[in-house]
This record gives C-alpha cells, sequence and structure tokens, in this order.
C-alpha cells in the first residue's frame, strides 16, 4: 500500500498481534484508498475477532469504513463480558485446544471440538452452520470471512485459557451436565445401566452413575474426581452468576 497516510492507534491489549517495532503510540499506515479500514487492521496483524471498535476522530465507524488521508484512528479491544447476539452460546475448538474443551465440557459449556486437523475452511464453516464461536490460537483462521464469530485464545495454559474464555464470554455454568468426551448431556443412570463399563472394584465400591445420551460413557466420582472438583469450584468462585 502506498496511497494515503492514515494514523493508528492500537489499544495495550492488541499490542502483541503487532511487530514489536509497531508497539506503542500511533503506527503510519499507507492505505490503498479502496481497502477498507478492517481490512487494514487485519494487515497489521491484529484479528477483527479481537476489535471492540473502530474510531476515526473520535467517532465510531464500521470495519467496512474506506479510511482517507490524515484520520486517526483509535482500535479498541472487545468489552468484557462479550455479547453474542442471536443464538444460545456455543463455541468451537479446534485440534489444539482439546484440554480447554474437557474442562468447558466440566463445567456444562457447549463446546464442540475437532480432535484432529480438518482445515480452517471446514472449521469456519462448521462455525457458521452451527453458529458457534470459534475458539484458536490461529490467527489465519480468525480472520476468515465465513466464521460466525470468533476468538484468540490469549495463553497456552489450559487453567489461563479457561478463565480467559469464561472472562470473557461469561457462559451459564452447569457442572457435571455434559460429557467431556463428546460434549453429550449426562443423565442420572443406575449401576445396572453402566455395568458392562465398570470393573469389578467399581460395582463394588461405588452406587451413583451418570451416562452420556449421546456415546453412551458412563461417569462417577473416581479418582480423579477432587482434582476435577477443584476445577469446578474455582471457576464457580469466581464466575457463577455473571452469565
Amino acid at each position: 500500500m502506498n496511497g494515503p497516510e492514515i494514523h493508528v492507534e492500537f489499544a495495550s491489549a492488541l499490542a502483541l498481534f503487532l511487530p514489536s517495532g509497531r508497539r506503542g503510540g500511533p503506527i503510519a499506515i499507507a492505505t490503498d484508498g479502496v481497502s477498507s479500514l478492517g481490512h487494514v487492521v487485519e494487515s497489521a496483524g491484529v484479528p477483527l475477532t479481537e476489535v471492540g471498535s473502530l474510531r476515526v476522530g473520535g467517532r465510531e465507524v464500521p470495519a467496512g469504513y474506506v479510511p482517507v488521508a490524515g484520520d486517526s484512528v483509535e482500535v479498541r479491544p472487545v468489552v468484557r463480558p462479550q455479547r453474542v447476539p442471536g443464538a444460545p452460546l456455543r463455541f468451537l475448538l479446534d485440534v489444539h485446544l482439546g484440554t480447554l474443551a474437557r474442562r468447558l465440557r466440566l463445567l456444562g459449556v457447549d463446546a464442540a471440538y475437532e480432535s484432529t486437523d480438518i482445515g480452517d475452511p471446514a472449521l469456519a464453516a462448521r462455525s457458521a452452520a452451527e453458529r458457534r464461536v470459534m475458539l484458536s490460537r490461529d490467527r489465519g483462521l480468525l480472520r476468515r470471512r465465513e466464521l460466525w464469530a470468533g476468538a484468540y485464545v490469549y495463553s497456552t495454559r489450559p487453567e489461563e485459557q479457561l478463565r480467559d474464555v469464561l472472562e470473557r464470554f461469561a457462559p451459564g455454568l452447569r457442572p457435571w451436565s455434559r460429557c467431556t468426551a463428546c460434549n453429550g448431556l449426562l443423565a442420572e443412570a443406575t449401576k445396572e445401566e453402566v455395568a458392562d463399563q465398570l470393573q469389578h472394584g467399581t460395582r463394588r465400591t461405588y452406587d451413583v452413575f451418570a451416562r452420556c445420551g449421546d456415546c453412551g460413557r458412563a461417569y462417577w466420582k473416581g479418582a480423579h474426581h477432587d482434582q476435577l472438583e477443584a476445577i469446578v469450584e474455582r471457576a464457580l468462585a469466581e464466575f457463577s452468576g455473571r452469565s
């Protein structure tokens, strides 16, 4: 681009998307006089999923606005909690976020997950078809126009990823209501109904069970329950009631 020059100031929360030399203070960017402001922002490295508003001369403008020479632009981050209009809040996670998907499901959040790399076009198409918020650390995927909605996952640590998603979207929490393996809904089950999945020691020790209505997997308070309970309690203590 070597056309009209504009000056763009990115919020500090968006600095990690910018090359190190462009962080801090307004950036002079030469445009082509035709491309939208949204295209200019994404060309700088910031996915529009992370942009809350665009302002030119203090006035909010849409991403489709075509900047003119001398424009002074502010790029502000998403306001939290972020509201996703028009559909029940549901998520889709890419192949790299399996642990986050299981923890969201543990809390009863509808979190679909692709366990294989099906490619960005297919993920974006599923997001649109099922009206799910795409969660990913892949900036290229989040720039795809087919997405219904999306969000960048800022951390590589599952506990921080979970906190980030809960803080950003404030989903309703219903712990122990979903299958962590397939995202299906759980229902109470008798020992007899799940007997074929139980070892002898489990049959002798436990009496309370649940079973997934989709994949049939059985659940009970086994050896790892205390660890899972700690995840649930932390999330409820901080985020219950924010939805």
